[in-house]
């Protein structure tokens, strides 16, 4: 049995007709669903993320943001 914390969780997620099209084809391109192309995507951004937080490349923009 799947606990709780380790079940996926559902988000609605508004695209543009044109956004939805390119991630269609880069999905198919991949061999993935149009849902696994989007996790893998935000995946890799996550990890990115946090790898360059480790290396210490991020820094505050001038806006603070």
């Amino acid at each position: 049995m799947v606990s709780k914390d380790n079940e996926k969780k559902q988000v609605l997620l508004r695209l543009s007709p044109s956004l939805w099209k390119e991630l269609v084809k880069w999905a198919e391109d991949d061999f993935r669903s149009l849902n696994g192309q989007i996790e893998y995507l935000l995946t890799e951004c996550v990890r990115r993320r946090k790898k360059s937080f480790e290396e210490g490349s991020s820094v505050l923009r001038q806006d603070g943001d």
